[in-house]
């Protein structure tokens, strides 16, 4: 088992994305990175945590790899927008590939290096390994299974 964390704005979305590939084997929704220990959704809205919301996804790269997952993180995302994706605007709705394991690091760094080629303006998703992860309230794990009609920036039709 792998594991990658991403952000990409409102992280309702992104797990609903992600957690329907065969090889994600478990997805959760929680804060990255930030300054402050166990923050709250309250706290993290506020701007004031430095964290980012992200998707933690463990998956199984027999069944997935790594370069699919960040093909798939570039096509629901602006990587180009800094603290803002979709309707959603501050710092904890920056993109974000959190990496685990260091030898992850080249298929990132060539993963963005691709992607920047589709575009003038410079990529601003931030690379870096994950510094300190703390899970989101339970109410926002699979929220938008749980709230269908629910607020999402990615296309998930």
């Amino acid at each position: 088992m792998k594991r990658i964390v991403l952000a990409g704005g409102c992280f309702w979305g992104m797990e609903a994305y992600f957690e329907r590939f065969k090889g994600v084997e478990k997805t959760e929704v929680g804060y990255a990175n930030g300054e402050t220990k166990e923050p709250t959704y309250k706290e993290v809205c506020s701007n004031t945590t430095g964290h980012a919301e992200v998707l933690d996804i463990h998956y199984n790269p027999e069944e997935i790899s790594l370069e699919t997952l960040l093909t798939h993180f570039w096509k629901v995302i602006d990587p180009t927008l800094l603290n803002r994706q979709g309707g959603d605007i501050g710092s904890q709705y920056r993109t974000g590939i959190y990496y685990v394991d260091p030898a992850d690091l080249p298929t990132i760094e060539q993963s963005k290096s691709d992607e920047q080629k589709k575009y003038e303006k410079p990529i601003v998703t931030e690379v870096t390994t994950l510094d300190y992860y703390y899970p989101a309230e339970e109410y926002h794990q699979m929220y938008l299974k749980k709230n269908p009609g629910g607020y999402c920036h990615i296309k998930l039709d």
